[in-house]
């Protein structure tokens, strides 16, 4: 992809402008407070992450770059899948099953490898599939994109079995495999997984302008050119997507249901790997009611003004209705 400089594709970018971009995340962390929404910790975390990974990511790819080795690109390629089964099994799961590591990590490594390369080599006609420059882009969105169904798509089975174990043992029961049991929870997971990617084809273009084809425009490649790599990598995602769903639901299933077509819930686990927890700094709570007192100055005179007037109708009831007892033994 040529870069065009009049396309502003070389503008200096340094880290002084992250630190303007970072303002906008300080704006909602502080809302965050301001509202008591309670995800400014997940906002700090993810915002922190967000710049630790992509710049341990750049600094890694540029040697890759460098190097041009398929041994450094296949590593590349395994280090992304790894890391996406991480934050599949550890942070994005809330139900997990025995093995789903390794069965999440071969999952993704079926589904993104294979069509990475098929769609590097032909979709894109680059006759060394393993060009950096254009293959490590390609898998890394598609290990991004097929968490979502993968996490989707198990979690939902993993809940439906502890919540309809009755419905797929009266299957069991009459003679059923333990696939043929679970189909129908299988079939509306993965029509759960597959929809996100559907919605998000829907829109393309008419709606929305997806980063794919917002970073080649930026990257100086013409809109036509530009366009055409997103319908690829869209296409591509969906086939990863569905294939990584089908192969981890399908192990999710045989692990929970045994080989002797018993439903076993103690190898479905619901309590998180692990916590993270830290106490919120004083100038939060000093920002917070700083920022907070116009609105409860507000809210606090509105809420004061309704609750006399509602305090006065209440004393002016009971004024009247003593005054009635008052004036009924008189008229006797």
């Amino acid at each position: 992809m040529d870069a065009d400089p009049s396309a502003g594709g070389d503008a200096p970018i340094d880290w002084s402008n992250v630190a303007i971009a970072f303002i906008f995340i300080v704006f909602n962390v502080v809302f965050s407070y301001v509202f008591d929404l309670g995800v400014q910790v997940s906002l700090l975390v993810a915002a922190i992450r967000c710049v630790v990974q992509l710049a341990i990511v750049g600094t890694l790819l540029q040697k890759v770059f460098e190097m041009d080795s398929p041994w450094a690109v296949a590593g590349v390629a395994f280090l992304l899948n790894l890391m996406g089964t991480f934050e599949t099994v550890v942070n994005k799961s809330k139900n997990r099953h025995r093995h789903m590591f390794p069965s999440v990590l071969l999952s993704m490594l079926a589904s993104t490898i294979p069509i990475s390369i098929i769609g590097v080599r032909f979709a894109l006609s680059v006759t060394k599939f393993w060009e950096p420059s254009q293959y490590i882009p390609v898998v890394g969105m598609l290990c991004g994109s097929t968490i979502n169904g993968v996490v989707i798509s198990t979690t939902y089975i993993l809940k439906t079995m502890q919540e309809n174990r009755d419905r797929v043992e009266m299957y069991l029961a009459f003679g059923a495999s333990r696939m043929e049991a679970c189909k129908p929870i299988l079939v509306d997971a993965l029509r759960i997984a597959l929809t996100p990617t559907i919605n998000q084809m829907s829109v393309l273009g008419i709606i929305s302008i997806p980063g794919m084809m917002t970073g080649a425009i930026l990257g100086g490649s013409s809109v036509e050119r530009a366009a055409k790599l997103q319908m690829i990598i869209m296409f591509l995602i969906s086939a990863a997507t569905a294939l990584a769903s089908i192969c981890s639901s399908a192990y999710a299933v045989s692990v929970v249901v045994d080989s002797d077509s018993r439903i076993r819930q103690d190898r479905i686990y619901s309590k998180p790997l692990y916590k993270v927890s830290f106490s919120v700094p004083k100038f939060f709570s000093r920002i917070k009611r700083a920022i907070g007192r116009p609105f409860r100055a507000v809210w606090g005179d509105s809420k004061a003004a309704e609750s006399s007037e509602v305090l006065g109708e209440e004393r002016a009831g009971l004024l009247g209705r003593r005054l009635s007892h008052e004036e009924a033994p008189s008229s006797t």
